[in-house]
């Protein structure tokens, strides 16, 4: 990865972990600093996030990550769940019982990640695996649409189960996933993403599930 693709994912994932606070001008020299880079990666990151929505940025100040209310957070989660559950159904039909072993890997890697509180490396992986499963239905738009989805939601809850040591489970759940998949069931992926999904606005987000 090049320096501006180094500092764009950085960035990214301090977005999503609430790292940079909402709503506050924030400079490129503070975060370039923070991440021990020079500012021209992080000036060129900075414009790819605003290329996405993730970042708004404020001329001769620096950029600003947009407040997300929680029916914003809400909006996310049930289009997530709309694309994200009925595909496992079709994946199954594709895949039509072949092993998937690079996102086995992916899934223990991710769980590994959970396991040490590796939350850069989680949240990598994590995308990694729901956008690869998406890829292999062939539709572009549909990965591109879930990839934006990912970007605009928060994740502050990550650091606390980290913490806490309760985030393995969550890293499990996409070994179970990959289990229904090889097996040809498509009935249990779809139920355990549509689970798997819920603690976006849940656990991850910081908050009690079943109360949003």
């Amino acid at each position: 990865m090049s320096l501006r693709e180094q500092a764009r994912e950085a960035v990214r994932t301090r977005i999503v972990l609430g790292q940079i606070e909402p709503g506050e001008v924030e400079s490129v020299i503070n975060v370039a600093a923070t991440l021990g880079v020079s500012v021209t990666p992080v000036r060129e990151a900075i414009m790819d996030l605003a290329n996405l929505g993730m970042v708004e940025i404020i001329r001769n100040r620096g950029f600003r990550v947009p407040v997300l209310t929680d029916h914003d957070l809400d909006e996310i989660f049930r289009i997530r769940t709309m694309l994200e559950v009925p595909t496992m159904t079709e994946l199954v039909q594709v895949l039509d019982g072949a092993p998937v072993p690079q996102f086995r890997l992916l899934a223990e890697q991710l769980t590994d990640a959970a396991r040490t509180g590796d939350l850069p490396a989680f949240l990598d992986l994590d995308r990694q695996f729901h956008l690869g499963l998406l890829a292999l239905l062939g539709n572009e738009r549909l990965v591109a649409m879930v990839g934006q989805l990912r970007d605009q939601a928060r994740m502050q809850g990550l650091q606390k189960l980290a913490d806490q040591g309760e985030l393995t489970q969550s890293g499990e759940e996409h070994i179970a996933i990959v289990d229904a998949l090889e097996a040809g069931d498509g009935e249990l992926a779809a139920d355990l993403m549509r689970r798997h999904l819920t603690h976006s606005r849940g656990i991850w987000a910081g908050r009690t599930e079943g109360t949003t």
